[in-house]
């Protein structure tokens, strides 16, 4: 099941700089994973100073 990031994303990048897939991009409100290529590993919700990163 992939990650998600939820409307409490700031747009600090953390989640992006941490994906070692380097699948999440900056979208117009927030930051996006692209749940296809997503592995699951939680770097990303790890790393996420907001706890706007959840299992979807």
């Amino acid at each position: 099941m992939a990650y998600k990031i939820t409307d409490a994303c700031i747009k600090c990048g953390a989640c992006a700089d941490a994906c070692p897939m380097g699948i999440i991009t900056e979208g117009e409100d927030k930051y996006v994973i692209d749940a296809d290529q997503c592995v699951d590993c939680g770097t990303c919700a790890d790393s996420c100073p907001n706890e706007a990163i959840e299992e979807g």
